[in-house]
């Protein structure tokens, strides 16, 4: 998920579903490095670098890209990189697909990818070579790090980090789009691998790494957009799968469902939805 340059869009009136408070939620998410006498900042630690993507992207939409401070983020996202040209959560977690893929994306969102080169451990191609040295050669899946686990969230983080990078020829991109092609499913969806029911999330990744690829061709849209809109349940919200609840406070902040806890996770994808229905005031999404 990106950002459009461009004019802001505007198709749905903020009175249809109540006015968005912009500046809570930005307050919300600049507090969250600040509570670090609170037990719940540490047992998130294994998020860190994912976080600081939400948010970073959260206040891109709602119109304040500097309410993080450039150089502090730069610094962190570096302080997190391996010898191997990997990035884990935070300094001294280990390296891993999904904190590498949000690496890479925290600086292509704050134009700071050239500091790869400049400051990093190897450069852009050790990035590169990382995340290329996941791929299962025999059948094109990834795995997310050294220990081997298999999903398809890797295989779209991959193509997303490198097309980034403008490194995506360091895989086998066909091969890639093969195994996508074995995780669809009768219903037109796509699972976390061959024979696992489909789910939303997993779709979004797959359907996201064809897009990639240049492969949305071998998708069947009737049939997936059939199973998609019966997400929908009776109060307007999206489940992820058949027969689960929706996924959707004063201080800021959206939570998954109303009456839950927020977090920054839902935060921007509750903010970037709002975005794809071109609430006014937002900056437009690339939902990729």
């Amino acid at each position: 998920m990106s950002l459009l340059s461009g004019p802001d869009r505007s198709g749905v009136p903020a009175s249809a579903g109540g006015e968005l408070c912009v500046q809570k939620h930005v307050d919300y998410i600049k507090r969250l490095d600040t509570r670090k006498d609170e037990l719940e900042y540490w047992l998130t630690e294994h998020l860190r670098l994912n976080g600081v993507y939400w948010g970073l992207t959260a206040l891109h939409l709602l119109g304040h890209p500097e309410a993080l401070p450039r150089d502090e983020t730069i610094a962190f996202v570096l302080s997190c990189q391996h010898d191997n040209g990997g990035f884990g959560a935070a300094p001294g977690h280990d390296a891993h697909m999904l904190y590498t893929v949000s690496a890479v994306q925290i600086l292509v969102t704050i134009d700071a990818v050239d500091e790869l080169d400049r400051q990093s451990r190897g450069g852009k191609e050790k990035v590169g070579s990382f995340i290329a040295n996941l791929q299962d050669c025999s059948t094109g899946s990834f795995k997310g790090d050294d220990w081997g686990e298999t999903d398809t969230r890797f295989l779209y983080g991959a193509l997303n980090a490198l097309s980034l990078l403008g490194l995506l020829s360091l895989v086998d991109v066909p091969k890639a789009v093969g195994y996508i092609q074995s995780c669809a499913n009768f219903d037109g969806g796509f699972g976390v691998r061959p024979g696992a029911e489909s789910h939303a999330g997993q779709i979004f990744t797959c359907v996201g790494a064809l897009a990639i690829a240049g492969r949305l061709d071998i998708v069947d849209a009737d049939r997936l957009g059939g199973w998609l809109s019966e997400r929908q349940l009776d109060n307007g919200g999206l489940n992820g799968r058949p027969e689960k609840l929706e996924d959707d406070p004063d201080e800021g902040g959206i939570a998954d469902r109303p009456g839950d806890m927020v977090d920054v996770f839902h935060t921007v994808f509750g903010i970037a939805g709002l975005s794809l229905l071109r609430y006014p005031g937002l900056k437009e999404v690339d939902p990729i």
